[in-house]
């Protein structure tokens, strides 16, 4: 009814999902790898299945009704995992099943429609055994060896598309009609048999027969066969046929079939590219009786909207209302606000041979809002106007290697300044100057000869005491003067190279970030250490400071962003979203928009919000998260080594448990609300209104109950019954029963009951004192959800008689009898 849903996680469970309730029916257990495919599968006469491909290499059929597995497919050859699956719907000629594998074969299966019919009779049981759901049907053969990674199939057309990970051309297979099937399985026995009439006796002096293999000459006697299936059926290589074979630019990640208009029209494939970009092809394939070839054309290309591969820097406009992201080959100018791309520029340069060279950027800085500055890996520094997107000074060879970073100042009397450090061991001074041209130029003015390799360089802000940090390859930070060049500190306590470095607005502190994981703080002043951070789990790739503040972000490779306080040596934020190593940061000067870049292509932008960030919320956060860890690496099976298929589709997280104490805490208000009420019953002031106790928010104890019970989360709701223990249990039944009496709550009510017995069914067995409680809650519920039902029963007729008279008077005719 569109109700459910199912989803497969890369821990081997698939969990179903009631879309009205917002809650998980109860999670399937079989798989030990990811899962690859999912299909909703219904037989008739309301059985319902779900079909399951995982990267263990198996197959299964769930029964949703008994929460188990009643088949099992193992024809991936090897045992290895299962690449994609897809379903064909023929219509009449049934539903088909295909799965690509190891050795880039497509397994067919063809789902039996017809098991009930097959089950009839005296030996239903013995029936049911030998009726399997899939039936397996055989292989077909594809060019490639690779395994196949993604299936597409087409949404009305008996159509698939399959591709790999390492090819740039998508298979396009279309299944023939039912005649020329017919025909083509009857071509292959005529063949097999005329082959057979010609070969000489096999060993043992039998003649070759019908059922042998084709090669069964070459194949030794008792060898299990690759496909055990009857050659007279209709095998996949009959009712399937390569259509077409498209070729795309770059490698193919992903296809997907486009729904089409109609029939007439020529169906889309969309496909999804290595270089970031997204191509629609159209394929016409004419009918079997046409001699003319299929007709393929590339209808559109989207490649202008992303980086076709890992942004290496990000740079923000002084407004920040623009950006400019780097990666290979590629420049960027975005759009912030509408988080559009403005302009992109391919970075090719002409070096005045007959060859256009490739640069690839890999740091950046603005000089103004409209030139940037950029450093190359093969030791260029390049200048380029945003508004024409030409170069307007090239600075061949500024380093001897890489340039991993620069940096610029601008000071008055003195000009905008550069400073850039590289792979060859030296720091180089530029000065911004204007050309013949009105354009910015580089004037080389000085050199600092470094020990190892520079990673990263920084100005200092103070221009009466301006100071240059270098980051070195030894792990260590070297800070100089920046007019004589004479050294200064030697900042050294990181065990493995220092990749990031940047000075707070006030120059009293320095905070640098290294391949270690730690990000360390020191003093400008001595050259103390401050502090050393942990917290990420990968290299450091970027730290950021926020203008006039001792707050910054830091990126690394364990894919996220945080934002730390400097003075107080603690985490404040947690930023997740990435998913591959963060590379570059850039934050605004008024601190409320942050950016970050990343190998996974993505320009991720951070605003500042009105919320205020409680910090013992996010170690709670953080708690959960390692909650989730735990619950990831418990161990499988059920008591005595017993493998489970089904369990409840719950989650024990700090949530959960936090609901479970509310509930605990209310039962015990409501308790102790109970005997207060007894006592002044009892005493001699009965006969007076007790106030009213405001824990209780204005509530009788069996109200406040159901209130708590109604603040938690339906997703909460099954895990916070269960930490309870039976002592709570026996007060909750209690008042449930009260709730019930009442009328009160009935759908919750019932709903905790369910939970609270399957749950707590041991302990409630064991003691006697719940008898009499439980069969007045099994009495109470059935009277009200059958009042709830007739109710509900009385509404649907009611409607729908309003719904029959309002039909008939709008299709009743009235004749107007006035002359």
């Amino acid at each position: 009814g569109g109700h459910r849903l199912c989803s497969g996680g890369s821990d081997g469970s698939i969990v179903i999902w009631d879309l009205v309730g917002q809650t998980g029916l109860f999670r399937l257990l079989g798989h030990v790898g990811g899962i690859v495919f999912l299909r909703w599968l219904e037989m008739g006469s309301g059985e319902n299945y779900v079909v399951s491909g995982g990267l263990d290499g198996l197959m299964k059929v769930w029964d949703l009704e008994g929460q188990c597995c009643v088949q099992t497919c193992v024809e991936m050859s090897g045992g290895s995992g299962i690449g994609c699956g897809g379903f064909v719907d023929l219509g009449e000629r049934g539903m088909r099943v295909i799965c690509g594998g190891e050795g880039g074969e497509l397994k067919i299966w063809e789902v039996n429609k017809k098991r009930k019919e097959h089950n009839e009779g005296d030996d239903a049981m013995e029936s049911e055994n030998e009726q399997p759901i899939l039936m397996y049907r055989g292989t077909l053969t594809r060019p490639s060896n690779e395994r196949p990674t993604s299936l597409s199939v087409h949404p009305t057309r008996p159509l698939f598309a399959v591709s790999t990970p390492h090819s740039k051309t998508v298979e396009v297979y279309n299944f023939r009609s039912a005649s020329d099937t017919e025909k083509k399985r009857k071509r292959r026995l005529r063949r097999r048999r005329e082959k057979l009439q010609k070969e000489k006796p096999i060993k043992g002096g039998r003649q070759k027969g019908i059922l042998d293999d084709d090669d069964a000459d070459s194949v030794v006697e008792d060898s299990p066969q690759v496909d055990d299936v009857d050659v007279t059926l209709v095998k996949p290589s009959d009712e399937i046929n390569s259509a077409v074979v498209i070729k795309a630019a770059h490698k193919i990640k992903s296809v997907s079939f486009c729904s089409s208009p109609s029939r007439q029209h020529p169906s889309r494939l969309s496909l999804v590219t290595s270089s970031n970009t997204i191509e629609i092809h159209s394929i016409t394939i004419q009918s079997p009786k046409d001699s003319e070839e299929p007709i393929i054309r590339r209808l559109s290309q989207c490649d202008m909207y992303g980086h076709p591969t890992g942004i290496r820097s990000v740079v923000l406009t002084r407004d920040a209302t623009r950006c400019v992201t780097l990666s290979k080959g590629m420049v960027k100018l975005w759009n912030i606000d509408q988080r559009s791309v403005v302009r992109s520029i391919p970075l090719e340069m002409d070096d005045g041979s007959s060859a256009i060279r490739a640069v690839y950027a890999l740091t950046a800085c603005f000089l103004n809002d409209e030139y940037i500055l950029m450093g190359t890996r093969e030791g260029h520094l390049v200048i380029l106007a945003l508004s024409s997107g030409d170069v307007v000074h090239f600075q061949d060879e500024a380093h001897k290697g890489a340039v991993w970073s620069i940096d610029v100042v601008e000071d008055e009397g003195r000009g905008m300044r550069v400073v850039s450090g590289g792979a060859d061991k030296s720091v180089q001074f530029w000065d911004v100057v204007t050309e013949n041209d009105d354009q910015p130029g580089l004037m080389a003015r000085r050199t600092l000869t470094m020990s190892d390799d520079v990673l990263s360089v920084r100005y200092s802000h103070d221009p009466e005491k301006r100071l240059v940090a270098v980051a070195l390859l030894d792990a260590t930070v070297k800070v100089f003067f920046d007019d004589s060049l004479k050294f200064f500190l030697s900042l050294y306590g990181h065990k493995l190279p220092v990749l990031c470095v940047d000075i707070a607005s006030d120059d009293t502190i320095l905070i640098s970030g290294s391949a270690d994981k730690t990000i360390k703080i020191w003093g400008l002043d001595f050259g103390d250490a401050h502090r050393t951070l942990y917290g990420h789990a990968d290299s450091v790739t970027d730290v950021k400071f926020v203008h006039n503040t001792h707050y910054f972000f830091s990126s690394s490779k364990d894919k996220t962003v945080r934002y730390w306080d400097a003075d107080k040596f603690e985490q404040i934020l947690l930023l997740e979203g990435h998913t591959a190593e963060v590379n570059c940061l850039s934050i605004a000067k008024s601190g409320g928009v942050v950016l970050s870049g990343g190998m996974d292509r993505q320009v991720r932008v951070w605003e500042r919000t009105k919320d205020i960030v409680f910090l013992e919320e996010e170690r709670e956060r953080e708690l959960e998260s390692m909650f989730e860890k735990v619950d990831e690496h418990a161990p499988e099976g059920g008591e005595d080594g017993i493998n489970i298929e089904s369990e409840a589709a719950v989650r024990k997280s700090v949530l959960s448990v936090r609901a479970g104490d509310r509930i605990m805490e209310a039962i015990e208000i409501a308790d102790k609300e109970t005997k207060d009420l007894e006592v002044w019953k009892n005493s001699s002031r009965g006969h007076e209104t007790k106030l009213a106790n405001p824990f209780l928010l204005g509530y009788d104890p069996p109200r406040y109950i159901l209130w708590v019970l109604r603040s938690i989360k339906s997703a909460d709701f099954e895990q916070s019954l269960m930490v309870l223990p039976l002592a709570h249990v026996e007060r909750l039944v209690y008042y449930l029963v009260i709730l019930l009496r009442k009328g009160q709550g009935v759908e919750l009510c019932s709903k905790a009951a369910v939970v609270l017995i399957r749950n707590h069914q041991n302990q409630i067995i064991s003691t006697h004192t719940l008898s009499t409680p439980l069969r007045e809650l099994r009495r109470l519920i059935k009277l009200r959800l059958t009042t709830y039902r007739n109710t509900v029963g009385f509404n649907l007729a009611a409607m729908k008689t309003i719904a029959k008279v309002a039909k008939e008077k709008k299709m009743e005719y009235v004749i107007d009898e006035t002359p």
